[in-house]
């Protein structure tokens, strides 16, 4: 990587209706696609607005981590439950 540009992103689509949001996440995916792909980083307290090509996650709670690693293995509903002191039941359907 010579010349890594990375993407960062805090809460991107705060303020964005459900078609604006779809939209964004809908190019953030084609973005992710292209050869020339961004190193990203998303910051979202909204899990069903991560791009279908999100690999890794970290939850944070209170500042610190409370897991991080591949998708797949983090947000599983008692770590997600646990970051959000709240409980959480998580689905994916079409790769969200």
């Amino acid at each position: 990587m010579p010349s890594p540009r990375p993407l960062l992103l805090d809460d991107p689509a705060t303020g964005l209706d459900i078609a604006g949001r779809e939209q964004f996440i809908d190019r953030l995916e084609v973005l992710g696609l292209t050869r020339l792909e961004p190193a990203s980083v998303l910051v979202n307290r909204q899990l069903e607005e991560l791009p279908p090509g999100t690999t890794h996650a970290m939850l944070l709670r209170d500042g610190r981590c409370l897991a991080a690693g591949r998708v797949g293995e983090i947000l599983v509903g008692l770590q997600a439950s646990a970051c959000f002191d709240h409980p959480v039941r998580l689905t994916r359907a079409d790769g969200r």
